[in-house]
């Protein structure tokens, strides 16, 4: 007999099983050991009879004695995990095995010490939803961390959606737990979270592996490790190599909008030439999303015929709104499923890789949108974001903010970022929007933020954040690439974090971005008036390491894309393009530009459209195309432009205060080879057939880029391939050269024979190199 006090427990914890608010179905269901034997507990809502079906062949009818849906059984033995349960509703009948004989913990002790503390930097290998074996029998097992939840059920079509059928087992540091049996990859599931309150929310699993196609929100569960990867070669290589001494041009795009099914026929000959549509109209915006095996077949030949070595795909996490950009993520640990699946995606990196092509995303740690589905409220408590809205939520963007000072939520955030690099081989990432991470009144007015601990405005947790996060990624990943997209004078964001840096190995450098597209938006008249805009960026560029992007920011919300910036009628548009992106590309600093820059996109970037592929039928488009292939050639085969970027001896200036022409002159040099160039800048309409430089040494440079080239669409002036120097004084140096300068132009020469030795030998004792 069982104790009354027991019966009464058990006919109570019928009714919270009943009423989907008991925590702790294994002390209840499942075998328990009894006076004299075992009872095995099944729960079964809305059945009418449960059979109990042993390994060896016997079956008992379970009894329902203290609540109609809480089937027993008593054995002699402890039946195990082998027996199935035989279900009939209404008439129809199926078996299964029973959930709640699976009671060995998934997430051990010293997973759940790491994960309190911060440090577990593979956690998603414990929490979320993993396909395994569990004493032979296959399923899917469960993991949730809902702390301040009351109770958790599991949800799918395999239970109707009806939250009772499948309570979870609370576990120490309130983690969630529940293996079911029979459970397959590609089952779509939710967690049905009650707070204490008693409100049910429908939550997505924060570290599910794959999610839904919009406008579903359900997690689907995936497999991971399956995926034959193919580029270890690549990894190895990676991480033997310092990035910030390698070339690094980087193609920024939004996959969604980058092409559409309904142009890809539309996109190049086998040769890899471009082909004009039929027409514009058969571009048609909003149409059929490329797959990610399609991406690879078009848009990886696209990047590596254009010579970029990397390209950076705008968020891909799973977003449910488009219009975000991907920027407003709910599914951290997901690719989106506009575009395939998780190993298609997989693929798409595997392939750029094998053609050479680095891969970074878009990261964003900073904050999330507040969908039903998602992280907010999480467990009907503040669990992700900070309960208070002063340091809780950007109004201005509608989103949370992820509350940096909880272990397990930067324990979410630090884990994701490894997770993408080791389930995904992505070379990098850029981490967005990262000045409203570190300010507390970002975007906020007086009185509506909240100071630190000291009084200040420093958000002092995310700070401690961002320095856990790259410490870990470059533990991990050295070769990785880290960017910051940081738009203040925040200190040592690239330096390491034991110096009291951020960490990042990278800067975007929008000091210099806000600078050129002010300058070359000016009637170039007017230019003479602002030659500071061009030179200031140098006097600075050595207190970070600084990429330069000219990003998708600056071709939307009425700004007008890159082309249309520009003054003049359409051939100086074209000109100043050409000059702009040519001083990007000899600046020192890593290069990134947004898709359609390559080829005079006119229009602003529309997410829901395409590129203007059309536009590549006419010659000036063709040429500005061809004038960022062969840039790119130039910039990657000449190391003085990228070896020393960030070493004050790669670049000195020849003269910088010519503001009356609007011309600039400086050297670009690399210690390693001793290999230099000089470069000039025409920035006015105005050519000038002689025009003199000083440059260091005697000789002939040769031309070896310019401009203003037909191929380009420029007007073919030049310097006929070269110039001898001449035993005139100039800027300081006892040669120089008297130049053609084409109009809105850049121009780079090379010293025949120029080398290490020459250079040092014939220059030192004169200090004519010295930066």
């Amino acid at each position: 007999m069982i104790p009354a006090a027991s019966l009464d427990g058990i006919i109570q914890a019928g009714q919270s099983l009943a009423s989907c608010v008991h925590d702790d179905p294994f002390a209840v269901l499942g075998p328990q050991p009894q006076a004299g034997g075992w009872v095995v507990r099944a729960w079964m809502p809305e059945a009418d009879r449960v059979d109990l079906l042993l390994a060896d062949g016997q079956s008992q009818a379970m009894a329902t004695p203290h609540h109609p849906w809480l089937f027993e059984a008593t054995l002699a033995s402890d039946p195990g995990c082998s027996y199935r349960l035989q279900v009939n509703r209404a008439g129809l009948e199926h078996s299964q095995h029973d959930p709640w004989a699976f009671r060995q913990e998934w997430m051990g002790e010293l997973d759940r010490h790491l994960f309190a503390e911060g440090n577990h930097h593979h956690i998603w290998h414990r929490l979320g939803a993993h396909p395994c074996q569990r004493d032979g029998i296959d399923g899917v097992q469960f993991a949730l961390w809902a702390p301040n939840a009351r109770s958790v059920a599991m949800l799918g079509d395999f239970n109707n959606w009806d939250g009772r059928h499948h309570p979870m087992q609370r576990r120490l540091g309130g983690i969630w737990e529940l293996f079911l049996p029979g459970l397959a990859v590609g089952t779509v599931y939710k967690y049905e979270v009650r707070s204490p309150e008693g409100h049910c929310h429908q939550k997505a699993d924060p570290y599910g592996f794959q999610h839904e196609l919009r406008p579903q929100t359900g997690s689907v569960v995936a497999r991971l490790g399956d995926y034959r990867w193919s580029d270890q070669a690549w990894l190895e290589q990676r991480d033997r190599r310092d990035p910030l001494d390698q070339p690094i041009a980087v193609y920024e795009l939004h996959l969604g909008s980058w092409m559409h099914g309904s142009s890809e026929e539309l996109y190049r000959e086998a040769d890899g030439t471009s082909r004009p549509p039929v027409a514009a109209a058969d571009l048609k915006p909003g149409a059929r999303l490329l797959t990610y095996p399609e991406l690879a077949d078009r848009l990886i030949p696209y990047v590596k015929l254009r010579g970029f070595t990397h390209i950076e795909l705008m968020p891909i996490a799973e977003h449910p709104f488009d219009g975000s950009w991907g920027y407003q993520v709910t599914g951290f640990y997901a690719p989106t499923s506009r575009y395939g699946s998780p190993d298609e995606f997989r693929a798409f990196v595997d392939q750029c890789h094998a053609e050479g092509i680095g891969l970074l995303l878009d990261w964003v740690p900073g904050h999330f949108p507040k969908d039903s589905h998602g992280l907010a409220f999480f467990d009907g408590q503040h669990l992700y974001e900070n309960a208070d809205s002063r340091i809780g939520e950007h109004k201005e963007w509608g989103t949370l903010i992820f509350n940096y000072s909880r272990n397990e939520v930067r324990n979410f955030l630090v884990a994701n970022l490894i997770y993408w690099f080791e389930e995904f081989h992505i070379d990098g990432i850029r981490v967005d929007a990262v000045a409203s991470m570190l300010y507390r009144d970002y975007l906020r007015p007086d009185g509506e933020w909240l100071a630190n601990e000291h009084g200040g405005r420093e958000n002092l947790e995310a700070v401690r954040f961002l320095q856990q996060a790259n410490t870990v990624l470059f533990h991990h990943f050295p070769g990785a690439l880290s960017i910051a997209e940081e738009s203040t004078t925040w200190p040592m964001v690239t330096q390491p974090t034991h110096l009291g840096g951020l960490g990042f190995n990278l800067k975007w450098n929008m000091g210099w971005m806000h600078d050129m597209l002010d300058y070359f938006e000016l009637d170039p008249w007017l230019r003479q008036f602002h030659q500071n805009n061009i030179s200031f960026s140098i006097w600075y560029h050595y207190t970070e390491n600084f990429m330069l992007a000219l990003s998708h920011d600056e071709v939307v919300h009425g700004k007008s894309n890159l082309l249309n910036k520009m003054p003049g009628d359409d051939w100086q548009k074209f000109a100043n393009v050409r000059a702009l992106l040519a001083f990007m590309w000899t600046h020192p600093g890593k290069k990134t530009i947004f898709m359609g820059m390559e080829f005079g996109q006119r229009a602003e970037w529309n997410v829901w459209g395409d590129l203007e592929w059309n536009l590549l039928q006419y010659d000036p488009h063709q040429g500005l195309l061809n004038l960022v292939d062969d840039l790119n050639g130039f910039y990657r085969r000449e190391p003085a432009l990228w070896r020393d970027d960030f070493v004050q001896y790669g670049f000195q200036w020849i003269d910088c205060s010519d503001n009356r022409h609007s011309v600039i002159s400086f050297m670009r040099r690399e210690q390693s080879t001793g290999r230099w160039l000089v470069v000039v800048a025409n920035f006015t309409p105005q050519s000038h057939a002689c025009y003199r430089i000083g440059v260091p040494l005697e000789g002939f440079y040769a031309e070896v880029f310019n401009t203003d080239g037909s191929r380009y669409g420029g007007s073919n002036l030049g310097n006929l391939g070269g110039k001898f120097s001449e035993e005139t004084a100039m800027h300081g140096y006892s040669h120089s050269l008297n130049l053609c300068l084409p109009p809105l132009s850049v121009l780079v020469f090379q010293r025949d024979g120029a080398r290490s030795q020459g250079l040092c030998d014939e220059a030192a004792a004169g200090g004519l190199l010295v930066g």
